[in-house]
């Protein structure tokens, strides 16, 4: 039984990014119920862990870090990206260039760095 956490994240993932696929928005609810999401509400939760899963999933971030770019430069060419996939999955809204992470603050961990624990809260 999902615990109305879970509920919230489900309802907020659906509405802020309702055709991703399957296979995706299931890795996405899973980083938006870690542990160091738990102080975000459900909608910026889903957000971070979606920008996140599209930046490492999607886009060519990681080769760019391969290839010895730093995060920011890294992150900037893949902007685009990040947004056609945001686009295609009918995404309500898009990253914008001009706000780093959308205001994330600089100790909040990137999502892929999530507890492997997937808590139920």
């Amino acid at each position: 039984m999902a615990t109305e956490r879970q509920k919230r994240i489900a309802r907020a993932l659906t509405a802020l990014i309702p055709r991703a696929p399957f296979i995706d928005a299931e890795a996405i609810r899973e980083a938006a119920r870690s542990r160091h999401m738990r102080p975000l509400s459900p909608d910026r939760a889903i957000w971070l862990a979606a920008i996140s899963h599209i930046r490492h999933a999607h886009t060519d971030y990681d080769e760019l870090m391969d290839d010895g770019y730093d995060r920011d430069a890294a992150r900037f060419f893949v902007l685009d990206d990040i947004n056609a996939v945001l686009d295609r999955w009918g995404a309500t809204r898009r990253l914008d260039p001009d706000v780093s992470e959308d205001n994330v603050p600089d100790d909040m961990p990137d999502t892929d760095e999530t507890d492997q624990d997937n808590p139920d809260d």
